[in-house]
């Protein structure tokens, strides 16, 4: 049988559920690398470059990439999002499409020039750099992620218009490595990837988080939050739902501080 749901808020003096996605970017915990990183995209793209953060699961790529956007300014760019899945390259077309606000009918080389034509517009006629964001961008089959190279080339390289940013885990690095990815990569002028948090990083990190949720103090004692790195590596979504289990197990007795115990607890929970 599940164990209830505690009511953590009132346990710990909180005003809002901690360790969750829903976080604002202003209240986000600002890791030295994941700002080296959003600075470097961000510096891309305001050259009307391209990107490409290649990092593993749980490391805060969306994360990561939420505070770029809200950087880029509506008054100068249209950002488009567009979660990427196994399509074939006129299906990924019309995901893109459809993303642009464009009809989303015709064959591979007329919904390209479509694409190529809404790009433009964007930038000469309203005044909006173009930037396409790919999240998920691993799961893009080859010939897929080949066809960028078709979608970003204007009037023979000439011109800069359209920013790519791919978006992806590890597998993406590899697939920009082969041989027939060359022209694509060669495109990409940032490549980032995100690190594990170090020991101190994750202890900040966690404390920081109680704190933006409203406690007063840190409900973990000094051997819980070294558990939490030993147990999460510093793996961001590792930590986020070991802390908040433990928290959990440390309400369900009681407690108004988690200890090692309830972090070991936590531990079973979630991978029996």
């Amino acid at each position: 049988m599940n164990k209830p749901m505690m009511d953590l808020k009132s346990a710990f003096g909180m005003h809002t559920l901690p360790f969750t996605r829903e976080i604002g970017i202003e209240a986000m915990f600002p890791f030295s690398n994941h700002v080296d990183v959003a600075d470097g995209i961000v510096r891309a793209v305001e050259r009307r470059m391209s990107a490409a953060l290649i990092a593993a699961p749980g490391t805060g790529k969306t994360t990561l990439v939420r505070g770029v956007m809200a950087r880029l300014p509506e008054a100068r760019y249209r950002v488009h999002t567009v979660k990427c899945t196994s399509l074939s390259k006129r299906d990924m077309c019309r995901e893109v499409a459809r993303t642009c606000g464009l009809g989303a009918t015709g064959i591979y080389p007329e919904l390209v020039r479509k694409l190529q034509a809404r790009f433009e517009a964007s930038l000469y006629e309203e005044g909006l750099r173009p930037v396409l964001v790919l999240d998920e961008a691993h799961d893009l089959r080859p010939d897929v992620l080949a066809m960028l190279r078709v979608l970003t080339n204007f009037q023979m390289d000439s011109r800069l218009v359209l920013s790519v940013v791919l978006i992806g885990q590890l597998e993406l690095g590899t697939m920009l490595k082969r041989d027939d990815q060359e022209a694509i990569a060669r495109r990409i002028v940032y490549y980032a990837t995100l690190r594990p948090l170090s020991r101190e990083e994750s202890h900040k990190y966690v404390e920081h988080r109680i704190s933006v949720a409203g406690a007063r103090t840190c409900p973990f004692d000094p051997r819980a939050l070294d558990a939490i790195y030993e147990v999460g590596r510093g793996n961001l979504r590792t930590t986020d739902n070991l802390a908040l289990e433990a928290l959990e197990c440390a309400a369900r007795t009681g407690l108004k501080v988690a200890g090692v115990e309830h972090v070991m607890e936590a531990r079973k929970v979630l991978w029996p």
